[in-house]
């Protein structure tokens, strides 16, 4: 597994995954860690650069020239190595599996040779440790790149994955829904995605926020929203002819296909999601 190790970073820490093709978004949290004053450094990226919106190569080439560090995602896989298809772990001939022929066929045609070798060639695994304690980033599971790992997904998954991690703390991405959850004294984090919605009936992307506490050695971990021009994002679809669906996702902030979720996240669509925060002692 390839690996990069950032060593040990001064908070805050800006996490974010998917930014999926989507330049308003990307902009966006780019803003957001210059409000912030967050150093490149301390910015990580999950992974999905590219899918389902308008802009791929420009969203990679902000992303590149930034210089954050970004996971290779099974879309950076897919494309960098031009395998054909996402390698989202779709079912075949599902609703999912059908949608994402669009977008594939449409990003693929629009990477350029420097974009594609930049995405085949990012960390599979990043660390870093950050207030006393030690992160393992991944995309999907230890396992898979595409493996999804919801809020539901059962503790005893969540916990094998951290023995196997062997750190405090894993942040994963994939699913596109965010949420922690403490696993006695380890914790499971997912900040989100920026480039769609949480299927939560609201346009907002997700991100999340690790700051060192002064007050108790602490870590204040934070998921945040992210709002940005999801109008104009949805508008670039439309006018590059991609009308599968995900197009009015951006506005309606619901998911076209609830294939990929477990009967639990179902339940939760189009009820709007609350900013959090946790204290990780």
């Amino acid at each position: 597994m390839r690996t990069q190790d950032l060593g040990e970073l001064n908070g805050p820490v800006l996490v974010f995954g998917g930014p999926y093709s989507n330049l308003q978004a990307t902009q966006a949290i780019k803003a957001i860690a210059e409000q912030h004053n967050i150093p490149v450094q301390n910015i990580i990226c999950t992974g999905d650069t590219v899918a389902y919106c308008a802009e791929p190569e420009e969203t990679v080439q902000l992303i590149k020239e930034w210089g954050i560090a970004v996971i290779e995602g099974n879309c950076e896989e897919s494309f960098g190595n031009d395998l054909g298809d996402c390698g989202c772990g779709f079912e075949s001939g599902t609703q999912c599996d059908l949608l994402s022929a669009q977008w594939y066929r449409y990003a693929a045609s629009r990477l350029s040779n420097d974009s594609r070798q930049w995405l085949r060639t990012r960390p599979q695994k990043i660390l870093f440790s950050l207030a006393g304690k030690r992160f393992t980033v991944i995309h999907g599971s230890m396992e898979q790149n595409n493996h999804y790992i919801f809020a539901s997904t059962s503790e005893e998954e969540k916990r094998r994955n951290l023995q196997q991690a062997g750190t405090d703390v894993i942040i994963g991405g994939h699913c596109g829904l965010p949420f922690y959850q403490q696993i006695g004294d380890k914790l499971w984090l997912n900040p989100g995605v920026i480039g769609m919605p949480a299927n939560d009936g609201t346009p907002d992307g997700w991100y999340a926020l690790l700051t060192p506490s002064a007050e108790n050695s602490g870590l204040d971990i934070r998921l945040e929203r992210l709002s940005y021009p999801f109008k104009d994002a949805a508008q670039a679809m439309v006018k590059q002819g991609l009308k599968a669906g995900y197009h009015q996702t951006l506005i309606t902030g619901i998911w076209p296909s609830l294939d990929i979720l477990p009967e639990e996240e179902r339940k939760q669509q189009d009820i709007p999601l609350e900013t959090g925060s946790i204290l990780l002692l």
